[in-house]
């Protein structure tokens, strides 16, 4: 039973994480559905930024010794279907949401209008995922494990992470970069390990240490050149100088 209870405490903390996200909370991540505090800052900044059913002088009994019981009764004038003092997670949960369709109700113009130019219809391959399919979650895992990335409780976060990992390693600089090819027994390595195998590894990587050190000798003198182009560039006015006495 307790297995349980932490299993569904789980997923209500990932679901409400994942909505502060949409909603562009602060601090998403941090936050305990265990903490009054925490709980009192998300309802507060929903009321404030997103719903707005209070005038802003009445917002106030969201706040203080009372809260809770103010917070109950705020969450019935807005017709949740959960009590909050049994079922505060699901009740944070239904709020979430509640804003969310009131934030798409303001901006379903814009919303749908970026919707339609990521819609893929043509290839089955690129249809649209299920992100809490079972399937999902284990490609995830998988290509995770992969890249030897470290696991993390929110598959959206770590998808973000392989593709930023991606997009560095395989990128148009690094793609070019691989493409230099030079042979090792052209190289001296300046010192014998006794083996050659060892001496090739040397080899190899201090020749990555220079092309590293290349490389930010190259963006050096890229900043060096960047300042220089807005602090020296003399433009002068004839007109405000003279020549001899």
């Amino acid at each position: 039973k307790q297995w349980y209870q932490r299993r569904v405490r789980g997923g209500a903390m990932l679901s409400i994480q994942r909505k502060l996200r949409t909603l562009q909370y602060h601090s998403p991540d941090h936050f305990s559905l265990n903490s009054d505090e925490d709980i009192q800052n998300i309802v507060n900044w929903v009321e404030n930024q997103k719903i707005r059913y209070y005038s802003i002088e009445d917002r106030g009994v969201l706040r203080g010794a009372e809260w809770r019981t103010n917070t109950a009764s705020y969450l019935k004038q807005l017709k949740c279907p959960y009590g909050f003092e049994k079922f505060q997670n699901a009740a944070l949960d239904w709020l979430l949401n509640y804003a969310i369709r009131l934030e798409y109700s303001d901006q379903k113009d814009n919303i749908n209008i970026r919707a339609a130019k990521l819609r893929i219809t043509d290839d089955e391959d690129c249809a649209p995922l299920d992100v809490n399919s079972v399937q999902f979650k284990n490609s995830v895992n998988k290509l995770r494990e992969y890249l030897r990335i470290p696991p993390h409780q929110d598959y959206l976060q770590v998808l973000k992470a392989c593709r930023i990992l991606v997009e560095k390693r395989l990128g148009p600089d690094a793609v070019k970069r691989s493409g230099d090819k030079v042979k090792l027994t052209s190289q001296e390595v300046g010192f014998d390990l006794g083996e050659t195998g060892l001496n090739e590894a040397g080899k190899a990587l201090r020749l990555l240490h220079v092309d590293e050190l290349r490389l930010l000798q190259t963006q050096i003198n890229e900043a060096i050149v960047a300042a220089q182009s807005q602090t020296a560039d003399p433009k002068t006015d004839t007109t405000l100088g003279k020549v001899g006495r």
